[in-house]
């Protein structure tokens, strides 16, 4: 991807649609006036007074207890440097949105406009009976230092700046393992520091904390080695000065056992790395590019350990994996500050997490099935969900011990209970599905490569690595809308099915006959054949089917069924399977995958049997366990009727032949998806008071109508129809579908090969 064309896809992004990340929503019904009365004048001034004569209830009446201010002033904006509070904003935006999807914690972004500590630090005081927290951010040293140092000590809330302690907690969990694996005393090892900005003083000040001896390290910064006869040395660097004859980083590394790079790109060589001692550590952090380049040291020694700050490459060091974490263990204990011994519990939290056996939707997102504690894998993944659970656990025992807590957790099992359900896993699933899709990308055919958004879909899972895109349509007015548009799609193949059936190239005449083959008995002739090999479905079917194509996605331009139909001609159904359709809808209160809603117009109930099991089969697929409804007018006969007996008939046939899986019916929408309703009235349901997660649909008319409707009317986002049952892996579109609609079915195709592949 160029420059020109990241940096106006980055625009797009912030600007289309409501401009920026983040937005405030109501958490109360408005709907009436009665509503409006509770939540304005006259019935505010209840919790207003009640406030007044206990400022504690503020907790209890309103936001403040979930509410964190991320704050800065600008002055060292990620690698950008000193571009002022303004410019600044979206980055602060951007920390607001992982606050929220990682720990489900609200923020207001706050970006304050001077460089005086006095000013800064006022503003923020001032602001405490806003907060629960507040997160620093992107503030240059030394000036950082003493603007955290005065909040922490004048506020009566956790203060943090994210630079200084999320790099130092992440990196010192990397640490401890990496120790761990090779055998090495973390309390003998010699660590060389390069850089001496706030991240680097934290992270010192960590490993020192966490049984580093200070003796051993030793720290540089522009200049070189920070030596005690330098001149002029502030505080912060004095306390890691060393008298040792040794001034350059090529001095410092000679022997060391690690380097911790805080600095800049490439400042380590090959050759600094090969001087090292036996099992060396890296944790190379700078960004986007690391103080030496991963492929370079793993090309130069076999025996090392490595971090970098790259996603791309093992043992990511992520402040991620905490700061949302810490801050949630924080808030719900009302903590008064984050002190030293609630960041030692994060490290050892995180480091311990390490050692765990790995969720397969972690494997899955890595598309591995082996993620297990080892050089490569020193610290967990970003996307691993028992983070929100261990680390905000672990943050808030040690609040509460070490006397800063002001309320008390009674129940540790409910509460990592309540953790777990408050992040639903709708985007985390895409976010997964994509990351998997990543690993290990596939060949896709765009059916309908001629229009603007199919192209646009296919320049994004190319650049994303997500899917390696086949053009099919007119090759002139591919080319031409690639011109056009400035997509960058060098290198793709284009496929004009016309142009080949008329030219009768030897692939469309075997595809040809092929399909003469297989339908000559249903009506189709030879030369009936040779004119639906025009139609680019067809041919884009014949693509998979004889495995010059991995799987192929269409339908933003025809119907649903003459989409479908080809890929039944050409491909069919898996043996003995039938075929249905799936959306997966993202809502706000996780996902609820939905059938069959494109395929099957009336099914008996031994079919509404069947296409419950796909639904079981694909929703495992996505590391979820199915608690499925099969929906009615009815709920368990409590009304007669075709569709009521014919749901009863098929929740029977899964219960007497599948009584593995967790499936109930008849029941009611309302009922199906509100555990408490189901609970006090049918105690006896196998889904045990929880509320349903996957939909059956009693017939096409009425799973059609209930996914649009949800779509629409509850701003759900949909993700599909994903065709089950099909030999290889063939996803229709809906008519009209979104860029981001298009790129999500890609993902979904290039996830279902690789795991069709693994079941072969």
């Amino acid at each position: 991807m160029s420059n020109t064309n990241r940096k106006q896809a980055a625009l797009n992004y912030h600007s289309m649609g409501r401009p920026g990340k983040i937005a405030v929503v109501p958490t109360k019904p408005t709907n009436s006036q009665r509503d409006l009365s509770l939540a304005y004048s006259p019935g505010v001034a209840e919790p207003c007074l009640a406030i007044a004569d206990n400022k504690e209830d503020a907790y209890k009446y309103t936001a403040k207890g979930n509410l964190v201010a991320v704050i800065s002033n600008g002055t060292a904006v990620l690698g950008l440097g000193d571009i002022g509070a303004q410019a600044g904003k979206p980055v602060m935006e951007g920390k607001g949105l992982l606050f929220k999807i990682f720990a489900d914690i609200d923020v207001f972004d706050l970006e304050l406009d001077t460089k005086n500590v006095d000013e800064f630090v006022n503003i923020v005081k001032a602001l405490e009976p806003t907060f629960g927290g507040v997160n620093l951010e992107d503030i240059k040293a030394p000036e950082c230092f003493e603007i955290e140092r005065r909040l922490k000590e004048e506020m009566n809330i956790p203060v943090m700046h994210d630079d200084q302690h999320g790099t130092a907690i992440i990196s010192g969990a990397a640490l401890i393992n990496a120790c761990e694996i090779i055998g090495k005393d973390l309390s003998k090892v010699k660590i060389v520091v390069n850089g001496a900005g706030a991240a680097a003083m934290s992270c010192t000040a960590m490993y020192i904390s966490v049984g580093a001896s200070k003796d051993n390290i030793v720290m540089l910064d522009s200049k070189g080695v920070i030596r005690a006869d330098r001149e002029n040395l502030d505080s912060m660097k004095a306390q890691y000065a060393t008298s040792r004859d040794i001034h350059t980083l090529a001095d410092a590394v000679q022997d060391a056992d690690v380097f911790i790079g805080l600095s800049a790109a490439d400042v380590m060589s090959a050759e600094m790395l090969l001087s090292m001692a036996p099992n060396p550590i890296v944790l190379a952090m700078a960004n986007p590019n690391p103080e030496i380049a991963y492929d370079l040291a793993m090309a130069t020694r076999n025996d090392i350990i490595m971090g970098t700050g790259r996603s791309d490459y093992p043992n990511q060091v992520n402040n991620v994996l905490g700061f949302p974490y810490i801050f949630r263990g924080a808030l719900d204990v009302r903590a008064t500050a984050i002190n030293e011994e609630m960041k030692i519990a994060a490290v050892r939290a995180i480091a311990d997490l390490a050692k765990q056996p790995v969720p397969e939707e972690v494997n899955q997102a890595y598309n591995t099935n082996n993620l297990k504690f080892s050089e490569e894998y020193i610290i967990p993944k970003p996307t691993d969900p028992r983070l929100i659970t261990e680390v905000s656990m672990a943050v808030a025992k040690a609040a509460i011990e070490s006397g800063v807590a002001q309320a008390a957790i009674e129940d540790w099992d409910k509460y990592r209970d309540a953790l777990r359900k408050r992040l639903g896993k709708d985007d985390a699933i895409m976010r997964n599905l994509t990351m998997a899709a990543k690993r290990d990308p596939k060949r896709v055919v765009f059916a309908e490569a001629d229009n603007y958004k199919t192209l646009r879909a296919a320049q994004i899972v190319k650049e994303e690595g997500i899917a390696i895109p086949i053009l099919l349509g007119k090759k002139d007015k591919i080319e031409r809308l690639i011109k056009e548009y400035a997509f960058e799609l060098d290198g793709l193949e284009i496929v004009d099915p016309v142009a080949e059936v008329d030219n009768e190239t030897e692939r469309s005449k075997k595809f040809i006959e092929h399909l003469y083959n297989k339908r000559q008995r249903r009506g189709i002739t030879r030369y009936d054949a040779r004119k639906l090999m025009f139609d680019r479905n067809y041919f884009g079917a014949s693509l998979v089917e004889f495995g010059e194509a991995d799987a192929l996605i269409s339908g933003m331009t025809k119907n649903y069924a003459n989409t479908i139909r080809p890929a039944l001609h050409v491909i069919g159904a898996k043996p003995g399977s039938r075929v249905a359709g799936m959306y997966m809808m993202l809502t706000k209160k996780g996902p609820i995958f939905m059938g069959d809603t494109t395929v099957n117009e009336d099914p008996n109930a031994q079919e509404l049997a069947d296409i419950t099991l796909l639904l079981d089969k694909a929703v495992k697929r996505m590391n979820i366990q199915p608690r499925i409804a099969l929906l009615s007018y009815s709920n368990f006969g409590s009304s007669e009727g075709k569709t009521p007996t014919k749901v009863r008939e098929a929740a029977q046939i899964l219960h007497d032949q599948h009584p593995e899986i967790i499936a109930e019916g008849d029941l009611q929408a309302n009922f199906a998806l509100n555990s408490d309703m189901l609970a006090d009235n049918f105690p006896f349901s196998c889904l045990n008071g929880q509320s349903a997660n996957t939909l059956v649909f009693p017939n096409l008319e009425s799973g059609n109508i209930a996914y649009k409707l949800l779509q629409e009317v509850g701003e759900a986002e949909a993700v599909g129809p994903i065709l089950l049952g099909m030999n290889k892996p063939i996803h229709v579109l809906q008519l009209d579908s979104s860029v981001r609609e298009i790129v999500n079915m890609v993902t979904i195709a290039v996830v279902d090969v690789q795991t069709h592949l693994k079941n072969l």
